[in-house]
């Protein structure tokens, strides 16, 4: 089937004025295909099969529903990877209710602002995650909360998810039924730029992802498929649970946090030949001192979350024999452009690019000063053509006054935020936030490509790279370092890096200083904030010395 007819027959089923979310995710599959294999720290495997999942969903959902939940409401998990998390997620879309991802590694702050933010009053908790829920300074009581412990009950006299379950009815729900405008999940941006954003996705959302599934990632009914990526996160959920579920493709999903022994083993021992995860997996991969396992039987890898840089597919193509395909992503729009790896649409890949728009999207760069597109090679903003991406779901965000920033004035376009360039061939290549790009004496400068040349020196570890206010020039170019063995850095080193820049990227841009740091700020999921580091810096220069 040609891509453009997939994009039209899935978009039917998910965009249809009438369906049952439940029943397109899980009880139109064979009960007998396995829908999850949930594999903990130690290498220890459980299945779920379809049929499984039907019947724990079902009992969920009478659980949740005798707790008042309805169509609509709002229902919140912080758990980990595990079979009650999906359990439990396909339980909230049986009720017609809305599903609010928390990121294990939130605090209580960033649990609080989206709890309150989406009005979720019914939080499902692993015991391990109880203690945030806690009221305390940075978490409010709300007398209307319900907190629902999975796993062993705690001494706050919790109600206990397996206690709920026990005592429901094992009898099937009724199918609540919905439309594809429908609300599925209520989550929050990564707050990269600033104060997380809420966004509402529709039912019709589902349609982007398994058109990546299939087309970008290349996953097939044959794959041993994993993506390592966080389901409190959009593209964990979405690229770990939704979308195979969706597609009816048995997914990986593994506890605990990243180390490379359990990587190696888990791709291995699961016969993984299809794997996606952030490029900070490949990283931490390439700079392990586990070596490479034998017996791999990896076919695909991509990647997503930040951009790629050159350093992972040097590494990827000795250690692995193949390359890591990069590909671009939004929580608002999901996965617009990517190196895809279905043979259809696969094509050479160019070091650097975001790749090409997948099935159902049309891209562009525009000009900076105009609303019209920019031309091949030249640097402008990255946007997404709304009337010609029947994928595009995102109308605004949950505070409308947001919405704004993210379309020109006329509503054709959507800006991502990105500054980029587009070749003459369609290849999209990241060069920053449009906040971030650096313009000195004239010049716009994007910091991904002078950090891509800095992570090639051995002694880094990762860096990131700012314009700082210069009286003369306006902006000049510096770099904030983390090096690999934790050391302080010296001015020889500084030096170096300097003329690595000069040699392989521009003689204008290389950093005029360059600050050693241990740790770069980050949102939870991983992302650099180039932002902290601009206002941090701003002070440093801004601020009189001490007498």
């Amino acid at each position: 089937m040609r891509a453009a007819d997939r994009v039209a027959e899935l978009t039917a089923t998910f965009a249809a004025p009438s369906l049952d979310v439940a029943g397109l995710l899980c009880d139109r599959h064979p009960v007998d295909r396995v829908a999850f294999t949930v594999v903990d720290g130690a290498g220890t495997a459980s299945t779920l099969t379809f049929g499984e999942l039907a019947a724990d969903s079902h009992r969920c959902a009478r659980a949740l529903q005798g707790l008042g939940v309805g169509p609509g409401d709002r229902v919140a998990t912080l758990m980990g990877k595990s079979t009650d998390l999906v359990a439990v997620i396909l339980a909230i879309w049986r009720l017609g209710a809305v599903y609010v991802p928390l990121f294990t590694a939130f605090a209580p702050q960033a649990i609080a602002l989206r709890l309150a933010g989406a009005g979720a009053h019914v939080v499902v908790v692993d015991s391990d995650q109880r203690h945030k829920l806690d009221p305390g300074p940075d978490m409010p009581e709300d007398p209307q909360r319900r907190i629902v412990v999975a796993g062993t009950g705690t001494s706050r006299r919790d109600v206990v998810l397996a206690d709920l379950v026990a005592a429901a009815s094992p009898e099937p729900l009724p199918a609540v039924t919905t439309s594809g405008d429908g609300p599925l999940v209520h989550m929050f941006t990564s707050g990269t730029t600033g104060k997380p954003k809420g966004v509402i996705h529709p039912v019709s959302y589902i349609t982007g992802w398994q058109i990546y599934l299939e087309y970008a990632l290349g996953v097939t009914r044959d794959s041993g498929y994993w993506c390592a990526a966080d389901p409190g996160w959009a593209y964990g959920l979405y690229s770990a649970i939704v979308a195979p579920l969706a597609a009816g493709i048995p997914s990986l999903l593994l506890t605990g946090g990243f180390s490379a022994e359990t990587t190696w083993r888990t791709i291995v021992d699961h016969q993984v030949t299809d794997f996606t995860a952030a490029p900070t997996v490949y990283r931490g991969l390439r700079s392990s001192s586990v070596p490479v396992p034998q017996g791999l039987r990896l076919v695909r890898a991509s990647s997503a979350g930040e951009p790629l840089t050159p350093e992972v597919n040097e590494w990827a193509g000795a250690a692995l024999g193949l390359a890591v395909h990069d590909h671009f992503g939004q929580t608002e729009v999901g996965m617009p452009l990517a190196n895809h790896h279905h043979p259809e649409l696969a094509g050479p890949l160019k070091t650097g690019s975001m790749g090409r728009p997948v099935p159902g999207w049309s891209l562009t760069v525009l000009a900076d000063e105009k609303d019209v597109p920019a031309g091949p090679g030249v640097l402008g903003r990255v946007a997404i053509d709304v009337a010609a991406s029947p994928l595009m779901t995102f109308r605004g965000y949950q505070v409308p006054g947001q919405r704004a920033s993210k379309f020109t004035p006329d509503g054709r376009w959507y800006l991502t935020g990105d500054a980029g360039r587009v070749d003459a061939d369609g290849d999209f290549f990241f060069s920053s936030r449009d906040d971030d790009v650096i313009i000195m004496a004239g010049y716009r400068i994007g910091p991904f490509e002078i950090e891509s040349v800095l992570a090639q020196h051995p002694a880094v570890a990762e860096c990131s790279v700012i314009g700082a206010p210069d009286d003369v020039r306006g902006e000049v170019v510096e770099a904030y370092v983390v090096l690999r063995d934790g050391g302080d850095g010296s001015p020889e080193l500084a030096t170096e890096l300097q003329q690595l820049v000069k040699t392989r990227y521009a003689a204008h841009a290389y950093p005029r200083t360059i600050h050693f740091i241990d740790s770069l700020p980050k949102t939870p999921s991983g992302k650099t904030q180039r932002y902290l580091l601009r206002k941090r810096r701003r002070t440093e220069l801004t601020t009189p010395e001490s007498p």
